[in-house]
């Protein structure tokens, strides 16, 4: 009789790791294109100014989700289109924080896109996308709003 060892019939290569989801980035680029293609290509060159803009870096997350909310909804009502929300990179020295459970780098940074997408705000957004380097780069996302109703 052969010796047992656990996972000896699982079918997964064993050599890869551990997945531990897509990167920000990755979900923001796989996202389809709602908005006029012809916008949206001009937008992520940097060419099109935002119309305003608002800062949560160093807010904490009771802090920044009241302010986003109001600042989003304001904005809508306003009728502005496209809107910059700068939440900055995040502190770290690499792309994930050591610890028994991993969590990426900058939690506003992660935690905005979420919150864009649920409600109130999720009928009013048609786009997010990070913002191009002369608007804040990485640190910051163009967030495109629907017409006004």
């Amino acid at each position: 009789m052969t010796e047992f060892r656990i996972g000896q019939a699982a079918r997964y290569d064993q050599s890869k790791g551990h997945d531990l989801g897509h990167t920000l980035e990755q979900r923001l680029a796989g996202q389809p294109v709602r908005m006029d293609k012809k916008t949206f290509g001009r937008m992520r060159k940097g060419k099109l100014k935002p119309e305003r803009k608002i800062d949560l870096h160093g807010m904490t997350l009771s802090q920044a989700h009241p302010a986003l909310n109001r600042f989003i909804m304001s904005a809508h009502a306003d009728g502005c289109r496209l809107v910059l929300v700068v939440t900055g990179k995040g502190k770290g020295k690499g792309k994930w924080d050591d610890g028994p459970i991993p969590t990426p780098r900058g939690i506003l940074r992660n935690q905005v896109p979420q919150w864009l997408h649920l409600a109130p705000l999720g009928g009013l957004v048609l786009q997010v996308t990070d913002a191009h380097i002369s608007h804040g780069g990485s640190g910051a996302y163009y967030v495109y709003l629907s017409r006004r109703r």
